[in-house]
């Protein structure tokens, strides 16, 4: 019978203090290291507030999850929204910052079924997201993939998330070729004005922003 002790609030500084602890000792020092001794001792706490916050370590870890999942998709959707979700997804998935966690999570899924079901959650509505984005971008552009867009955004994520987990071990072999092969294939899925990377296009953005503004100022100033 699961206990029904009082817990602390999940909206204390404590509280998220312990998540964030957690989801370093993990990306840092694996699975292995992960013990409320180590995690308060990463937050600066005693370890008896793990627990006033966390009946169990599976379920500090599932609040990781949701953390993460909850930051992973709202930095997607705002990458979706550029003019290709497709790149936006590789770019994405193939960012190694958060690799070594990614794998450490995945790790203890084998055999925690509530990690699991959260790991799980998250990926798929992120999977749906990447999907209907990328049906979006076709259909506007009057484009037809052979591939239906549920399977475009599998196979990007898949080589993406394969060669950054690779990366995190130290290898690298294939990696260059594969990088060419991906941009080859979104360079023919693109359209013109398309095919620059996100960060050249939001550059981009912000100097003719700035310099709408400058020509507002002088047309004011003639005014």
């Amino acid at each position: 019978m699961a206990s029904k002790r009082r817990l602390g609030s999940e909206d204390s500084e404590m509280r998220a203090a312990i998540i964030d602890a957690a989801a370093q000792v993990l990306q840092e020092e694996g699975f292995i290291s992960l013990t409320s001794r180590r995690v308060a001792e990463r937050a600066g706490l005693k370890p008896q507030l793990v627990y006033y916050y966390f009946r169990t370590m599976d379920d500090l870890v599932v609040a990781v999850v949701r953390r993460g999942g909850d930051y992973g998709l709202s930095r997607m959707a705002r990458a979706l929204a550029s003019k290709n979700p497709v790149r936006a997804i590789w770019e994405q998935e193939s960012d190694g910052r958060f690799a070594g966690l990614a794998m450490e999570l995945l790790a203890l899924c084998v055999h925690h079924e509530s990690i699991q079901a959260e790991v799980v959650r998250y990926a798929e509505q992120a999977r749906r997201l990447q999907a209907e984005a990328i049906a979006h971008y076709l259909e506007l552009r009057g484009k037809k993939s052979p591939i239906p867009p549920l399977a475009v955004a599998t196979l990007v994520a898949a080589v993406g998330r394969l060669l950054m987990r690779e990366k995190a071990c130290g290898m690298s072999l294939g990696h260059r070729e594969i990088d060419q092969v991906v941009e080859d294939w979104l360079g023919r899925l693109s359209f013109e004005g398309d095919t620059k990377p996100l960060e050249h296009r939001t550059r981009a953005k912000r100097r003719k922003k700035t310099a709408r503004a400058k020509s507002r100022q002088v047309t004011g100033r003639i005014a």
